[in-house]
């Protein structure tokens, strides 16, 4: 974890504090800094002379943004994730705070040129399309570039076009855009500053009813809204402020998520006995004000979401902060509304999905201290709350807790380390829990909780696996949907009640094939075929979102039988309306919900019962709660179970029991229907019986002999770049200086071999595993290791280190 010195100027020294930015030269860019440490000579350990320490430029916060519980989390991931202290930073501050330069993109005339001569069949390349944007715009960011073909791809592309003398490149400073929004307001002066002393006789009739309006508002109102309600002019409110009656300001007004929301009722509910003994050793630990870390394993239905609320409420009580985290921002807007409901305005929320005001403001209002609950997703690890006493990390199991581009950190063991800094409590919560997280339970590492049965006993819906092999020899073709998984649909809908489908691929064909030549459709920039998406009439790249028109002939031979292979949840939703068109159909999965209303409106009505079915992808599984939802049908789960990774199974295991946790939940029994061409795999098996603990016997026996966590720390070295040539070079270099530092160490080093996804936005990419059981052993040969190969002159900068990466893809 590399830092750098620079000298404060002088107007400057007083008010710098340790968490405030700075703005620094750094080679030839201005780049903004964190103060992380503050000295009044350079340290004997700092290799640097006082003539060579540079000038920081400007002090640019009044007050430090980073807290000290902030920083001193950032740092730690900083270390253990081996990744730019910096970017942590970055990425624990609400977007819009970082003032950051940007590269801006302009065409030169010999650029037009080119684009003019290029053949029309071209225009879908990186280069192609990037010239093509700046013809059209005239300069533009390198970001707006890299939404159209990758970050990475970008940046090779630009370099490129740059060296051609094709465009030019430019650095320009953007500049800050969360900042608090302030409107004129208007407040009534108490009696003894009015300028007369008869002023509430002589008043007229306007000015009465404005003096009336605001009594009614507590003495205080906007003045937008004040003239509005009185029905009076802007003049009639400047004559009251003459007389001193009123008088106007300025004020913030808070950009609240939860505007205008209805709030549920709050829940009297009685706990069961397995609930209450969870909660009262909880409860215990709280009270104790230490670190204590729990498993909190309770079946879908079990009353989690209860244990959570008292948990924080026991908290607050103490007078100490709470934050949950959840996976994904679906589920923020039910449990946030619940949580508004028990602890009112207390409640800050915080997620990409909020406006850059609306995540300021929440921000503010933790670092301030006016709210002491927080929920949200991943980065809300992050939030600036005050002498925090319990986290919550609802879903642990969910691989969407790591952050999959630098920096490479688990939000739910970034949970556990900040509760253990900080005295906390933390409660990792999950019907299947991650079998690191159920082996440290088991091992006594944390404390386990166990919810075995649902509320009041409810039974846990019946699942029944469909053999397609079956289907498929009785039909003589490939069907997607079984009569036995449509007669279910029909029946469940008869008895006016709901059902999800879920199938974990959106979009409306897998891939597009010419059937002259046998050609699929590829995304230049990655390994993979393009995903046809009706809706949009073209075929995307669900890695770095590449698009394309869908063709009419096959780009390869010119043909004109373009078949579309295979299915996705857009066409899911065609056949079912087809099938059932009386049916209210709605379809949820990350196209439908970029636009966070309209996904907080679907789940509304569904939860209302104005939809009677949703289609859609493993965002259905999640912690939703719908009473009415009696069956649960899985179109295909195959496609997970065959990918190259250690984990498939176990999400598997969890996709399923998760989904199926939505059936049944209420007063009616519940139905769950897996289709599968593998019907006798353990996943499935022991996923359809609930059998967590039959899983995890089996899952684990097969970690174990591969020496997989929890039985092992594993590393990831991803090596990418434009060349391949390149890529395998620096990856044969550094695993050569990797088997150096390992002489003396006993971690087993596999690769460099192409990764699953060989190539990828735009470059490709090399995979080294490193596995120890002996964690500081394998950290010591990756630095070790990196400071030989950049020592030899090996780029080291092309290589992505993840620690206990989730994934091998």
């Amino acid at each position: 974890m590399q830092t750098f010195t620079y000298r404060l100027p002088l107007s400057t020294r007083s008010e710098a504090r340790i968490g405030s930015r700075l703005l620094v030269e750094f080679g030839r860019k201005k780049v903004t800094g964190y103060i992380v440490a503050m000295m009044d000579e350079p340290d004997s350990a700092v290799e640097i002379s006082d003539a060579e320490i540079k000038d920081a430029e400007e002090l640019l916060d009044a007050e430090p943004l980073v807290t000290p519980d902030v920083l001193e989390i950032t740092r730690w991931v900083a270390d253990y994730y081996a990744a730019p202290w910096g970017e942590v930073l970055k990425a624990a501050l609400p977007a819009g705070l970082n003032a950051t330069v940007e590269q801006v993109l302009s065409i030169t005339t010999e650029g037009r040129d080119e684009l003019a001569r290029l053949p029309h069949a071209r225009t879908v390349t990186a280069k192609a399309l990037t010239l093509k944007i700046l013809a059209d715009a005239g300069e533009t960011s390198l970001r707006f570039i890299a939404k159209h073909v990758g970050e990475a791809r970008a940046r090779a592309v630009a370099r490129e076009l740059e060296k051609v003398g094709w465009i030019r490149i430019a650095h320009r400073a953007r500049t800050v855009t969360a900042k608090p929004k302030r409107r004129k307001a208007v407040r009534l002066l108490p009696p003894e500053m009015h300028a007369e002393a008869d002023a509430a006789r002589s008043l007229t009739a306007a000015q009465r009813r404005t003096v009336e309006a605001l009594m009614s508002e507590g003495g205080e109102a906007a003045f937008a809204s004040l003239v509005d309600k009185a029905d009076v002019s802007a003049s009639t409110i400047q004559s009251l402020e003459k007389r001193r009656i009123v008088e106007t300001f300025v004020r913030d007004v808070r950009r609240d998520p939860l505007a205008n929301v209805s709030l549920p009722e709050k829940d009297d509910l009685r706990l069961t006995e397995a609930q209450s003994e969870a909660l009262k050793k909880i409860e215990t630990k709280i009270e104790v004000g230490d670190y204590a870390p729990f498993l909190l394993h309770g079946v879908t239905g079990s009353g989690k979401t209860e244990i959570y609320i008292r948990a924080m409420s026991a908290t607050l009580q103490r007078g100490r902060s709470a934050m949950m985290l959840v996976p994904e921002i679906a589920l923020t807007p039910v449990f946030s509304r619940r949580l508004r409901a028990h602890f009112g305005d207390q409640v800050a929320i915080f997620h990409s999905s909020l406006t850059t005001g609306e995540r300021f403001d929440e921000w503010s209002r933790l670092k301030r201290g006016e709210a002491r609950v927080v929920i949200g997703t991943r980065s809300a690890v992050f939030a600036p709350v005050s002498d925090l006493g319990l986290i919550v990390v609802d879903e642990e199991h969910e691989t969407s807790y790591r952050q999959h581009e630098s920096p490479y950190y688990n939000g739910r063991d970034t949970a556990i380390v900040r509760a253990k800094k900080e005295s906390a409590v933390v409660v990792l919560g999950s019907a299947t829990p991650s079998l690191e997280t159920f082996h440290n339970a088991r091992t006594g590492k944390y404390n386990y909780l166990h919810l075995p049965n649902r509320i009041a006993n409810r039974a846990m819906a019946r699942a029944e696996i469909i053999d397609m092999r079956s289907v498929f020899a009785e039909k003589g073709k490939s069907i997607v949907f079984s009569d036995r998984l449509l007669k279910a649909i029909e029946e469940t809908n008869e008895r006016g009640e709901q059902s999800i489908i879920l199938l974990n691929r959106r979009g409306y064909s897998s891939f597009v094939l010419c059937r002259s030549c046998g050609e699929s459709i590829h995304c230049p920039n990655c390994d993979v075929t393009l995903t046809f998406h009706r809706s949009e009439r073209s075929l995307i790249c669900h890695y770095c979102n590449f698009r394309r028109p869908t063709p009419q002939k096959c780009p390869n031979c010119d043909g004109v039988y373009i078949y579309f292979v295979g299915e996705g949840t857009e066409q899911i939703e065609e056949i079912l309306k087809k099938h059932f068109p009386s049916l209210r159909i709605a379809r949820l999965d990350r196209d439908t919900t970029a636009r966070r209303k309209l996904f907080e409106r679907t789940i509304l009505e569904f939860g209302a019962g104005e939809l009677d079915m949703l289609v859609g992808t493993q965002m259905l599984a999640k912690g939703h709660d719908f009473h009415n939802v009696t069956l649960v049908g899985v179109v295909s789960v195959d496609a997970g179970l065959a990918l190259p990774d250690f984990r498939s199974a176990e999400r598997t295991f969890q996709l399923i029991t998760q989904v199926a946790g939505r059936a049944g939940r209420g007063s009616l029994a519940g139905r769950v229907l897996v289709q599968t061409f593998h019907p006798n795999h353990y996943a499935l098996r022991h996923a359809c019986a609930q059998d967590f603990f039959g899983f995890y016997q089996e899952e684990i026996r097969h970690r174990k002999t591969m020496s997989y966590p929890p039985f092992v720390a594993l590393a990831s070295l991803m090596i990418h770049g434009d060349e391949l040539g390149r890529v395998q070079q620096t990856a044969s270099r550094l695993r050569e200086s990797l088997d150096d530092a390992n002489k003396d160490r006993a971690c087993r080093i596999l690769g460099p071999a192409p990764a699953p996804l060989a190539r990828l936005r735009g470059e490709h990419r090399y995979q080294i595993l490193i596995k120890s059981r002996n964690r500081p052993q394998l950290r010591e040969v990756i630095d070790m290791g990196f400071a030989d190969a950049a020592s030899k002159g090996c780029d080291t900068r092309v290589v992505n280190i993840e620690i206990d990466p989730i994934s091998l893809m």
